[in-house]
């Protein structure tokens, strides 16, 4: 990567945002605050209300207007510096070297005039920062800007020519791959937000469904159905829907997804249909990667891969943070992609593993089936004293095959490896997840067992790591096993205590 710093003639003058954000934003404005006019138009007639609603979006409007024109930028000094207000200055500053993420998102607001909105992140978090974290947001620039803040900030160069950089294709989405798109169950979660939005709604607004005629009519003729044959059309219909809406946000969220290689050294990815989003990720803060496969997704033979980088905030799903380096593809080409993210010769998620000894599996069938035993020997309680039906209990108690499978499946996948410089770990059932992770970017070790493992003769190995979730742990292992591993992991690190131990 070159460190040349970019000139001051070039990058030091205060630039403001896109003007063309002013035929933007006004509406936005509008639009949040309806709302409020709406509701102040309607109960305030004739008392002078619909007043204080009018007041209150021309304000709005007027910060709103305000921030565009007052807000300016730079990069000098070793820092990229921001400021905004008119009444109220607010002034903010962040040192070159603490800037980790670049993030380039174009919302159909910003793509109606060929503008970007450019977030650039440090890699740190706190509640007390909103959801943002710790982020300097440029809210309208123009694309070849976003493109030129992109270059400056995570190269240190400025960009002398109006062509992109050079770059290698990693990677480009399939569209086949939306095949995968139902496998995500991503839909489950709008379903969910959907029905529980409805019922809010109706809750606040006293609906019941017997007063809706549609509905009274639906639940009269579901009164005169076999149960049995309710569950199923149900099931069904609830499958339809969240498949259909999960290709959809497969599409919307993934469609011209392309991972790049540039010659700087950054791995770059675009993706995104209706708003689209670059997030580019320096190598040098590179320190492994992550192979995710829920259980639908594994049994379609499918998998995503995420990026362990330093300073990148982990988002939920892995794909929110910016970390995202292959949406839900075959497995295999993940594996391919993770080999060459990493530049090895092979892909560290596929090498063989140790076993873990059987001891850990009995812990697993413990946990799994006495979790299911103890819930139905609680239906049983109440059951017995008539709160619940009798069937809840034995329904229950029929899961606990399906429990057992679930422990051996968690058993199966568990292990690790110490390949070359990589630590690599297996776990999970449910969620696998298998974690290739540079030994020269490990912090440290951490040895720890809880009494069950204790008397099992298990440990808990974390490595952590200033990258990702910031640690990773290979459970249930045993000592002897898990103590060379940290040792080869980390070597030296727990020469010190081993010694103190086989001194005592």
């Amino acid at each position: 990567m070159s460190t040349e710093a970019p000139s001051d003639a070039a990058v030091g003058q205060w630039r403001r945002l896109d003007r063309r954000m002013l035929l933007i934003r006004p509406v936005l404005d509008v639009v949040k605050s309806l709302p409020v006019l709406i509701g102040t138009v309607i109960l305030g007639r004739g008392n002078g209300w619909e007043w204080f609603g009018l007041g209150v979006t021309a304000l709005t409007v007027l910060v709103g207007v305000s921030h565009v024109l007052t807000s300016r930028y730079r990069i000098a000094d070793g820092q990229v510096e921001w400021t905004t207000g008119l009444l109220l200055r607010k002034h903010r500053a962040i040192p070159l070297d603490r800037v980790r993420t670049v993030d380039v998102t174009s919302e159909p607001k910003h793509r109606l005039f060929s503008l970007s909105a450019v977030r650039i992140g440090t890699g740190r978090h706190s509640p007390a920062q909103g959801a943002n974290g710790d982020q300097l947001v440029l809210d309208a620039v123009s694309q070849a800007e976003a493109h030129r803040l992109r270059t400056v900030l995570l190269h240190r160069k400025e960009i002398t020519e109006t062509a992109p950089p050079p770059e290698q294709v990693v990677a480009v989405v399939d569209r086949r791959w939306v095949r995968y798109a139902p496998f995500t169950l991503s839909g489950l979660a709008v379903v969910g937000a959907i029905f529980a939005a409805v019922w809010h709604f109706a809750h606040q607004l006293d609906i019941a469904p017997e007063n809706v005629g549609p509905l009274r009519d639906l639940m009269d003729d579901l009164a005169n159905t076999a149960v049995w044959l309710i569950v199923v059309v149900a099931a069904v219909a609830l499958l339809v829907v969240v498949s259909l809406l999960s290709v959809g946000g497969y599409v919307l969220s993934f469609w011209n997804f392309k991972l790049t290689r540039e010659t700087e050294g950054t791995l770059h990815v675009r993706r995104g249909l209706i708003t689209t989003r670059s997030v580019s990720i320096e190598e040098e803060r590179l320190r492994g990667v992550e192979v995710k496969e829920p259980l639908p997704l594994r049994i379609a033979g499918g998998a995503r891969l995420t990026a362990i980088v330093g300073g990148l905030r982990e988002g939920k799903g892995g794909d929110k943070g910016g970390g995202l380096l292959l949406p839900p593809a075959p497995v295999g080409r993940v594996h391919e992609v993770a080999a060459e993210v990493l530049r090895e010769n092979f892909d560290p998620a596929t090498v063989p593993l140790n076993r873990h000894p059987r001891r850990a599996l009995t812990r697993r069938l413990t946990r799994a089936v006495g979790g299911v035993l103890i819930l139905a020997a609680a239906l049983f309680g109440l059951a017995w004293i008539d709160f619940l039906p009798s069937w809840m209990w034995q329904v229950a108690l029929g899961l606990v095959p399906l429990a057992a499978l679930v422990g051996w499946d968690r058993y199966r996948n568990l292990g690790h490896a110490i390949v070359g410089r990589y630590l690599v770990s297996r776990s999970g059932s449910l969620a696998r997840a298998t974690v290739a992770i540079r030994r020269e970017g490990l912090t440290g070790v951490v040895v720890s067992r809880s009494f069950f493992q204790r008397r099992a003769g298990l440990i808990t190995v974390t490595a952590p790591i200033a990258a990702g979730k910031g640690g990773y742990q290979v459970v249930d292992v045993g000592e002897s096993a898990g103590l060379a591993m940290a040792e080869q992991a980390a070597p030296g690190l727990l020469t010190p205590f081993l010694r103190r131990e086989v001194q005592r």
